[in-house]
C-alpha cells in the first residue's frame, strides 16, 4: 500500500501543478475574490473527477488482461509528454493576469463543471492513474484505496497552496510557481520513467 500511496500522492502534486485551464480559472478568482472566497473550490476535483473514474474504471475492466501493461507504457510515455510541457512552461513562465470581472456569481459547482469539461482529467485517468489504480486494486483494494488517498490528498493541499501563492503579493508568488512547476516537471518525468520500466 506505501507504495501507492506515494505514487497517489507524486501524480497528483502533478496534476494539481499542471498548467491548465482549471489552475487559470483558480488563479483569476484568486485575484479577482480573494483566496478566502476561492479556497472552498480545491474540493472540485472530488466532485468532477468520480464520474471520469468510473467511466475509466469501467472501460479498463473490459479490456483484456494484456492491455494494462500497454496502457501503463503509454500512462509512462504521456507523463513524460505532460513532463515535458511543464518544463516548457518553467521555461516561459509569464504570470496570469487577472481575467475581466464577471457578472455571474461562481462558486464549487462552476469549479467542478470547469474540471469536468477539461480534457486534462480524462487522459490522466485513462492513460496513468486508471491503469495503476485498477492494476493495485486487483492485487488488493488497500493499494486502490492508498493510491486514491494519496491523490486527493496531495490535490486538495497542491491546490490550496497554488491559490496562497496565487493571492500572495510581490514577486514571492510567481518565482515561488515557477519553481513549483519545475518540480512537478520533475515527478512527471521521474514517475514516468519508472512506470515505463517497469513494464519492461
Amino acid at each position: 500500500m506505501l507504495t501507492y500511496l506515494i505514487w497517489g500522492i507524486g501524480y497528483g502534486f502533478a496534476a494539481a501543478m499542471q498548467p491548465g485551464q482549471f489552475q487559470a480559472y483558480l488563479m483569476a478568482q484568486t485575484l479577482r475574490q480573494g483566496w478566502r472566497k476561492t479556497l472552498p473550490m480545491i474540493f472540485a476535483p472530488l466532485l468532477s473527477d468520480g464520474p471520469v473514474i468510473v467511466i475509466v474504471l469501467f472501460a479498463l475492466s473490459r479490456l483484456p488482461a494484456w492491455w494494462l501493461p500497454v496502457l501503463r507504457f503509454a500512462g509512462g510515455l504521456f507523463a513524460l509528454y505532460l513532463a515535458a510541457g511543464t518544463f516548457r512552461a518553467w521555461r516561459d513562465f509569464r504570470p496570469v493576469q487577472e481575467s475581466p470581472a464577471s457578472g455571474v456569481g461562481w462558486n464549487l459547482f462552476r469549479a467542478a463543471l470547469v474540471n469536468l469539461l477539461n480534457p486534462g482529467p480524462y487522459l490522466f485517468w485513462s492513460l496513468v492513474t486508471g491503469p495503476l489504480l485498477l492494476s493495485g486494486w486487483q492485487e488488493t483494494p488497500l493499494n486502490g484505496i492508498g493510491l486514491l488517498a494519496g491523490f486527493y490528498m496531495a490535490v486538495i493541499v497542491t491546490l490550496a497552496g497554488f491559490i496562497l501563492l496565487c493571492s500572495g503579493s510581490g514577486k514571492l508568488g510567481p518565482r515561488v510557481t515557477r519553481h513549483l512547476l519545475g518540480i512537478s516537471g520533475l515527478a512527471l518525468a521521474a514517475f514516468g520513467l519508472y512506470q515505463i520500466g517497469s513494464v519492461l
